[in-house]
């Protein structure tokens, strides 16, 4: 079952680049007592989402954060190798990347997609939401292709 507004992040361990490495995030340390953007693309260096979903969120982010967001989060079904290296080519330092290597948390939320097609595997469906200590207050999903509903600028506009 797809995640859904009202409903709560599930409790489950991410990981992100650290100057040491890869380093355990807790669900509940990035979402308890705080507001949330969380985005996730279908894999991080490719094409719609290094030309349009990150980079719309990289040059949205002080917008974003003035309407009191805590933290803006891009999530991808990659290692926190590739999504460390990617918010450095993105310039996405005000963003926290995050590696859903084994996409425990997209399955749990019901957003897996098979892009096996592709070489791809297993990778979360693109989309986003605000996330008000723990619990989904918005949540979209895009059709494939699609980059409308879960732009930085569509979630701006709902803060």
């Amino acid at each position: 079952m797809t995640i859904s507004t009202g409903d709560k992040i599930p409790s489950l361990t991410l990981k992100t680049m650290g100057k040491e490495g890869p380093q355990d995030i807790s669900t509940d340390e990035i979402f308890n007592g705080k507001k949330v953007v969380l985005f996730a693309v279908p894999g991080a260096f490719t094409p719609g989402c290094s030309m349009t979903h990150l980079p719309g969120y990289v040059v949205a982010a002080d917008k974003i954060k003035e309407k009191g967001v805590d933290t803006i989060a891009c999530m991808s079904v990659n290692d926190a190798f590739v999504m460390g290296a990617w918010g450095k080519d993105q310039n996405a330092d005000e963003l926290l990347m995050l590696a859903d290597g084994n996409a425990e948390l997209t399955k749990a939320l019901g957003l897996e997609m098979d892009g096996s097609g592709f070489g791809m595997g297993t990778r979360c469906k693109r989309m986003a939401m605000i996330v008000d200590d723990g619990v989904v207050s918005h949540f979209a999903i895009e059709p494939p292709g699609g980059i409308v509903e879960t732009a930085a600028d569509k979630i701006l506009s709902l803060l």
